[in-house]
């Protein structure tokens, strides 16, 4: 590029050459002193336009080497960063490797110094089995020539060892006492928790009788063609059987709310003696709300007398609707609060959380009073409900286990699973008639028998459990687990029976000899 001052140099010599070939033109012809002047007016003017398109020339001349220099200027800078960055992981690779030499030969100083420990420990194996080899030798010769004396001391080593074992045994045997006085203790508390409360039952049936002042009523409550009848059977959900009975409405329901909302509703009907469709609805409307206030007030206090608190509305509503419902004749409510009660003593005894004992006791069954809404077991429906309303998850436990599915895991699940032993089982707190409770636990056996491989079976614990005896040579471990299951899917789609039933299938190897 042509430096900035030659550029110049040449503009000045271009405006004075033009200058002086105009004055030498003037000279030639003479020209007048205003024509000089003009001329030189126009030569300036000339020379300034020159002058500043070479300034302009030289300025874009300027930019362009500046650019240049700086596009060469960044294209040097760049190809330096590569250049570090090339550098950088180069340096990086290199210490990566550094370190993976350093990592081996650590490990090669650690198998070096794992050698050596073998080693040694090898040699001091050897060693220790030479000398117990000369130890044996030494006690071969020595017992070769033995006095009388020295067997009479080698007899009295002997007779230690044989002590030392019979002190082992001991100790043995004082375990399993000690094991024993545990469960003595146990039963114990148990026997003291039931001598320190008992409870009254009301006997609970699945049927309702009405008492009517005259059969007259019977044709009312039918009504024209049957629609008063039909009318309170929607409206309830129960059964209404009007038979040849005397002054007599039979109300049949399983579910014990229902029935005495209609038989609340029956009875207002009658003594208002207004029976129709519209007035039926209107009552049995009333009924419900009465009996959920009903509900609500037993639940209360249950919860009261128990000196519980925080107890969500929903489980209060569930706790008073027991009051409603039996197992075998026996209130679910009352028997609720006796376990509460009884989980309550036991953990008193124990040193454990009594209102939490309480608390898992009152609500271990509440599952019965909404099992016909949910599906599954009612102690896994009333844990569910229980973690819904925000109980503590060693109550939901304490209840999801009371039946022992799954096991209890703690001494909360083991009390309450106690106590409602001790409240279902005790002589007189249920009672079923007996040539039903004998046929089903027939039945149980007979339904557990029919398959291949099985010995025995046998209905135990009020045909809570079914113990199934197999023949070891038809039937292995693993085809016993499979029996296990087809005998509770068999059970479950054949029989009708409350609660769980649990299925124990047994094989049992037995190898028996004689000694002469």
């Amino acid at each position: 590029m042509t430096p900035l001052w030659m550029v110049a140099t040449l503009v000045a010599l271009v405006i004075g050459l033009l200058i002086g070939l105009r004055l030498h033109a003037l000279r030639s012809r003479k020209a007048t002193p205003a024509e000089t002047d003009g001329l030189l007016e126009e030569a300036r003017r000339e020379a300034d336009a020159l002058r500043e398109a070479a300034e302009a020339e030289a300025r874009e001349l300027v930019l362009k080497e500046k650019e240049r220099v700086e596009r060469d200027h960044a294209e040097r800078m760049q190809k330096a960063k590569e250049l570090e960055r090339d550098i950088l992981r180069r340096e990086s690779d290199l210490k990566a490797q550094q370190q993976r030499v350093a990592n081996k030969d650590k490990d090669l100083s650690k198998r070096e110094k794992t050698i050596k420990q073998k080693e040694q420990a090898a040699e001091s194996s050897a060693k220790n089995a030479e000398r117990s080899l000369a130890e044996a030798k030494e006690r071969l010769e020595r017992i070769a020539a033995m006095t009388r004396d020295q067997a009479r001391e080698a007899l009295k080593e002997e007779m230690l060892a044989d002590a030392r074992a019979e002190a082992a045994a001991q100790v043995r045997r004082i375990e399993e006492e000690t094991a024993a006085s545990c469960e003595a203790r146990a039963k114990e508390l148990i026997v003291t928790a039931i001598s320190r409360y008992s409870g009254e039952y009301v006997s609970e049936r699945t049927v309702s009788v009405v008492q009517l002042a005259s059969d007259d009523m019977k044709g009312r409550i039918i009504g024209r063609e049957g629609r008063n009848i039909r009318a309170l059977e929607a409206a309830t959900g129960v059964d209404l059987i009007i038979d040849d009975t005397p002054e007599a409405v039979i109300i049949s329901c399983f579910n014990p709310v229902r029935r005495e909302v209609a038989r609340m509703a029956l009875n207002r009907l009658i003594a208002d003696g207004r029976i129709h469709p519209a007035r039926i609805e209107e009552v049995v409307k009333k009924a419900e709300r009465e009996v959920e206030l009903q509900c609500k007030e037993d639940g209360e206090q249950a919860i009261f007398d128990l000196g519980l608190s925080k107890v969500h509305p929903e489980l209060v509503k569930l706790i008073g609707s027991l009051r409603f419902r039996s197992s075998y004749a026996q209130n679910l409510l009352q028997h609720s609060v006796e376990v509460a009660f009884l989980a309550g003593l036991m953990a008193t005894e124990l040193g454990a959380n009594v209102k939490m004992a309480r608390r898992a006791g009152l609500l271990h069954d509440i599952g019965k009073a909404a099992d016909q809404q949910l599906e599954g077991p009612h102690a896994e429906v009333g844990a569910g409900l229980a973690r819904k309303w925000g109980e503590s998850p060693r109550v939901v436990g304490a209840i999801a286990a009371h039946h022992g599915a799954p096991a209890p895991s703690n001494i909360l699940d083991h009390v309450v699973q106690a106590s409602n032993d001790l409240s279902a089982r005790r002589p007189g707190a249920r009672r079923e008639a007996l040539a039903s409770f004998v046929k089903r636990l027939e039945d149980l056996e007979q339904v557990a028998q029919g398959f291949e491989g099985i010995r025995r079976a046998y209905a135990i614990q009020a045909g809570r459990e079914v113990r199934v005896l197999v023949d070891t040579a038809r039937v292995s471990d693993d085809e016993a687990v499979v029996l296990a299951r087809e005998i509770a899917h068999k059970i479950e789609s054949q029989m009708n029976y409350p609660g769980q039933i649990r299925v124990n299938v047994i094989r049992e190897t037995r190898a028996s000899d004689v000694a002469n």
